[in-house]
């Protein structure tokens, strides 16, 4: 439903850091990114939950899983392969999930990821939304940089 008409633009956005796809019989049926960055008010909330600044963090983002192929682990893997990446980079991973959307979040939150709070963002001609905004785990040994509450969202 938020997806648009060009998704081959979509998922290939020029800024992005680097993208993990998996495939099953020659076929790719999953995919995700890492970005630099989300919308302002996404990076402003994760950027003031963690006390970092953006250049500090990393976006998961563009997670998509085939629905002939999901709940087989594959978003969860695809998931952990970015964080991963982002921790190698020196980068805190976040993202952000349009709330509506029951099945990634309920993903989010079985991997241990926090929800920092709720936004409202608009994407070109398309009705606002609410996006949750998720903070992953921290690379080893990192430490936020301001205190860092859950707020039950």
């Amino acid at each position: 439903m938020y997806l648009p008409d060009d998704l081959r633009a979509f998922i290939g956005t020029p800024d992005a850091l680097c993208a993990f796809v998996a495939g099953e019989d020659g076929e790719i049926v999953g995919h995700v990114a890492l970005n630099p960055r989300s919308s302002p008010a996404v990076m402003d909330m994760a950027c003031e939950a963690l006390g970092l600044p953006p250049q500090d963090l990393s976006v998961v983002a563009r997670l998509l899983v085939s629905p002939r192929h999901r709940r087989r682990g594959i978003g969860r893997s695809l998931l952990e392969a970015a964080a991963s990446e982002a921790h190698v980079r020196g980068l805190w991973p976040v993202l952000d999930a349009v709330s509506d959307h029951e099945a990634a979040i309920h993903l989010y939150d079985d991997c241990g990821w926090v929800r920092a709070g709720i936004v409202t963002v608009r994407w070109g001609d398309h009705p606002e939304v609410r996006e949750l905004v998720y903070l992953g785990p921290g690379p080893p040994g990192r430490a936020a940089g301001g205190e860092h509450r859950e707020t039950g969202v």
